[in-house]
């Protein structure tokens, strides 16, 4: 059984956003995904009381297993998700908008 383990990427671990997020990755996929804190028994990963019941927290390790055709492609998918970071702070939503207080004061030079 191909399986993988992966670091929780999100600064508050498999809350309610990242987890709602991989169970809807791993609801489409055409295998069963399991999802298992080291220590503890793997759960469906397309249960999302299951996943948040983990309580995998951030930087922690959680394994991803599946058995069937594209269970490779499948924990590739939801390894990729898990190790993301879900969670922007607030303030870099904020510095990516900038301030471009010169930018309307170009054109008006004529």
């Amino acid at each position: 059984m191909p399986q993988r383990t992966v670091a929780v990427g999100s600064h508050s671990g498999l809350h309610a956003r990242p987890a709602s997020l991989l169970v809807q990755a791993a609801a489409r996929q055409p295998v069963t995904v399991t999802i298992a804190r080291q220590g503890h028994a793997p759960v469906d990963a397309r249960s999302l009381l299951s996943v948040l019941a983990l309580g995998a927290g951030p930087g922690e390790p959680v394994v991803l297993a599946a058995e069937g055709d594209g269970a490779d492609a499948a924990i590739a998918e939801l390894a990729a998700l898990v190790a993301e970071e879900h969670d922007r702070p607030a303030d870099e939503s904020a510095g990516a908008a900038g301030t471009t207080g010169s930018a309307g004061s170009a054109g008006s030079g004529e």
